[in-house]
């Protein structure tokens, strides 16, 4: 009789291969599929028109399908982040399964990074994003020692003068540049009242 050995099945982490080969494995995933699927990586989008019943249930039959090729192909939907984002308005918002479990509704949802909702609002995104832009002009504004009108030109060249930058990981400074963690408004003061240019 055989001895039992232990097999390894699966690509490393980070090879090679590893992206062309899930690529193949997933190719048939959405054979048969009534609506478009949409496959990024390891992110699956299906999507479709639903206004009547019959639409309601070809959406559910193609996540039935989408469930019988996960069990025949031995993997699992990762079903607390399966969500349904109701686009529209008037949308009738008819429930969904995948298998045996109701996936959730979602006002909103991140695809590929930009944040939509149901009224494919994307204002908040523009939000997130000036928030973003806010915290790197900040880092940028802490990191510069002097704010004299001959340095900015040079900066925004992609010259630095010598003893303009102050070292990342060095004390951050106070006084004239305000308290760590002060808002703009708290910090600067001085330096509005006296006119110096502001990164």
């Amino acid at each position: 009789m055989s001895k039992r050995k232990s097999e390894m099945s699966g690509v490393p982490q980070g090879s090679v291969l590893g992206p062309a080969l899930f690529n193949i494995f997933v190719g048939n995933m959405d054979s048969g599929t009534e609506h478009t699927l949409s496959k990024f990586a390891d992110n699956t989008k299906l999507r479709g028109a639903v206004d009547t019943l019959e639409g309601r249930d070809a959406i559910q039959r193609d996540l039935d399908r989408l469930e019988r090729w996960a069990h025949a192909n031995r993997v699992k939907f990762n079903k607390t982040k399966c969500k349904v984002l109701h686009i529209g308005w008037g949308n009738p918002k008819y429930n969904y399964r995948l298998g045996g479990e109701w996936i959730q509704s979602s006002p909103e949802e991140k695809d590929l990074g930009v944040l939509v909702d149901e009224k494919l609002n994307m204002s908040w995104q523009r939000v997130l994003a000036a928030q973003k832009a806010n915290r790197v002009l900040g880092c940028v504004k802490s990191s510069v020692t002097s704010r004299s009108r001959e340095v900015i030109p040079l900066l925004r060249s992609g010259e630095t003068p010598p003893g303009v930058l102050r070292p990342a990981l060095g004390a951050p400074a106070q006084g004239r540049h305000g308290a760590v963690g002060a808002s703009p408004e708290e910090g600067h003061e001085a330096d509005w009242r006296a006119g110096a240019p502001l990164l």
